[in-house]
């Protein structure tokens, strides 16, 4: 099942990677303001995401991924506290499209939430491998300290390498037992396009305060 929606959402992965304040930050172009603005927006999109989890953590298939508690929306906050002082939720702005994102995961889990494995093999997975490269760049380009990154760490578990395996391992088994894989594919589909539309988002906030990059 991972196969297929590897596949369904390649084209969507690589767009991701060259668009928006994600590919601002791959580059090198982004600025502070734009990762504060980008986590700002994340957090309660993982916030809504981890409390759909742990709703059908009973279920036949969201159950099997119970076991991980990845705690991002908490680690978010946390790094938005140190980076952006405790009034963050004020001083920075929650997106239409992060609204949107978020709205979308608190829909799904009013459902039987099996679609909710779709938007964990998004955003997880992405934190254990293209998020490990970001927090590389942001240490670089920030000089960020790991207490401003625990978005990117994951406590208690060394080898990350592995954690990953493991889990892809878990989303396999609670995706092949979803009734329904057509809509869990397309809902992986909308993940990404969700993805896209808040990086877009963000990066035309700070337009103006982007380093000036290759004509772009």
């Amino acid at each position: 099942m991972l196969t297929q929606l590897y596949q369904r959402t390649r084209a969507l992965h690589l767009q991701a990677e060259k668009t928006g304040i994600l590919a601002a930050i791959l580059r090198g172009a982004a600025t502070r303001d734009g990762l504060l603005l980008l986590l700002r927006n994340l957090q309660p999109v993982y916030q809504a995401l981890e409390q759909g989890l742990e709703r059908h953590r009973g279920s036949p298939a969201v159950g099997l991924l119970s076991g991980y508690h990845f705690g991002r929306a908490g680690a978010i906050a946390h790094d938005l506290n140190e980076l952006a002082g405790c009034d963050w939720t004020a001083s920075l702005p929650l997106l239409p499209e992060g609204e949107r994102y978020a709205r979308r995961l608190a829909q799904v889990a009013d459902g039987d939430g099996a679609l909710l494995i779709a938007h964990a093999y998004t955003r997880y997975l992405g934190d254990l491998s293209g998020g490990q490269i970001l927090r590389q760049l942001l240490v670089r380009s920030f000089g960020l300290k790991p207490e401003h990154l625990s978005m990117y760490e994951f406590p208690g578990n060394l080898d990350a390498a592995a954690l990953k395996r493991d889990y892809r391992e878990a989303l396999q088994r609670a995706a092949a037992a979803v009734s329904h894989p057509e809509a869990l594919i397309e809902e992986g589909a909308l993940a990404f396009s969700h993805n896209i539309a808040l990086s877009m988002a963000v990066r035309s906030q700070l337009l103006p305060r982007l380093v000036p990059q290759g004509g772009d």
